[in-house]
């Protein structure tokens, strides 16, 4: 015949088979973080007479997820990374002896870990401060232990379950609107066997969606427009506000209206959008195929390499104003202008390109790289593969930190 002893304790080990199977049911059919804190509170306080519960979960910081038995007052003075972290060396630790005057409430501290990092801690203590017999929280630590961490590491799992749903769910709106800024590219091939010109373009995200632009337009039968820009910043706003600018400037440009006077609106109108948080540096050109004139505006750019290939020289494209959305009203706007006298190319770009870690020897820095490798008679296209091989520019390329845009073009003058 069994003791009372036994029975006693054979009672209690069915009790806890049955409340783990139990908590795991729960478990599984996804109860909510607040009802497994709900049935958590119940076993502790109604089933093991438990008469204080305090839990600190980590969730982008600490955050109290439970309180029983004790008051704001009490616990909003405890701070997680001061009052508790101190605590790594074992996961049960008595915190009547140590001298924080904060923790006297309570009896014993449970440090949950996940891949060796805490990610709970669990105050506990008993309601009444003088009593016979054992304690409920020593005689059930092991238990009150090992139900902590299960209910912890799956409230911490759906957690992380949850973040990489978002995560995922980001990525994929994230690859549909790479996908939507790459229709925003324009189709340059009806230019490349023109008679008059030739151009090629080159983009290359340093995120999934970058803020550069460049675009070619035709304005009549004798003129094109180009332009290629790039906004201060990375990443969603970059390219949002970038695709508002590329509405914006395909609306204004046309064969009718002067470049000084499209600066001029575009400002106006990246000053509304972005209220001086961000700004804009375009270069805007037109060309006309009749006079072999080439009128430009470089509102604070990267100034674009011009090369005569007959005369073998070099002009860099300055003249213009400040960036788009840097000062309310351009007071000043010079209009610059180059006559095509012989065969030519055109180099425009966005700073990623010069910010590229530069690995050749001979130059002493990206932009006389750049310069190089347009001082020759190759055209545009092979000019610009060649740069793309000098500097390595690929999405493997740790030394790429910026989006990467460039705007070729070809000028024939027979």
């Amino acid at each position: 015949m069994k003791s009372k002893s036994s029975l006693g304790r054979l009672e209690f080990c069915n009790f806890k088979l049955e409340t783990l199977l139990e908590f795991t049911l729960a478990i599984n059919q996804n109860k909510s973080t607040d009802e497994l804190m709900q049935m958590y509170e119940e076993l502790l306080t109604k089933s093991l007479n438990i008469g204080k519960v305090l839990v600190f979960a980590k969730n982008h910081g600490w955050n109290i997820i439970l309180t029983s038995g004790t008051t704001s007052g009490i616990y909003e003075e405890i701070g997680v990374e001061n009052d508790l972290m101190q605590y790594e060396e074992e996961d049960i630790m008595s915190v009547q002896v140590s001298n924080n005057s904060k923790l006297n409430e309570f009896d014993y501290l449970l440090r949950i870990t996940h891949n060796q990092k805490p990610i709970a801690f669990v105050l506990i203590g008993d309601i009444e401060e003088e009593q016979t017999g054992v304690s409920p929280v020593i005689k059930h630590m092991q238990f009150i232990r090992t139900l902590s961490n299960i209910i912890i590491v799956a409230i911490e799992n759906k957690r992380l379950f949850k973040e990489n749903i978002k995560r995922e769910r980001i990525h994929k709106e994230m690859e549909l609107a790479s996908e939507v800024q790459k229709m925003l590219v324009p189709d340059i091939s009806k230019f490349r066997h023109n008679q008059f010109i030739g151009v090629r373009g080159f983009y290359l995200p340093h995120f999934e969606i970058g803020g550069d632009y460049y675009d070619v337009l035709p304005l009549n039968d004798h003129e094109i427009g180009f332009c290629i820009a790039d906004v201060s910043g990375k990443g969603i706003s970059a390219a949002l506000l970038m695709s508002n600018f590329q509405a914006n400037l395909r609306a204004l440009f046309v064969s009718s209206i002067y470049l000084t006077d499209i600066v001029t609106i575009l400002n106006e109108r990246v000053i509304e959008s972005v209220k001086g948080e961000r700004f804009i540096t375009l270069f805007i050109a037109r060309y006309d195929y009749d006079t072999k004139t080439l009128r430009y505006i470089n509102a604070g750019h990267n100034p674009p390499i011009f090369y005569n290939k007959e005369t073998k020289e070099i002009t860099y494209l300055q003249s213009g104003c400040v960036g788009m959305g840097m000062v309310d009203n351009i007071e000043t706007i010079e209009e610059g202008q180059i006559e095509i006298t012989a065969n030519s190319k055109l180099l425009c770009y966005t700073d990623g390109l010069v910010e590229v870690r530069c690995e050749d020897q001979e130059v002493s820095s990206t932009s006389e790289s750049v310069e190089k490798c347009v001082r020759n008679n190759l055209p545009i296209d092979e000019t610009i593969e060649k740069i793309i091989e000098k500097l390595n520019i690929n999405k493997s390329n740790k030394s790429i930190f910026d989006d990467i845009t460039m705007l070729g073009l070809d000028f024939y003058y027979s």
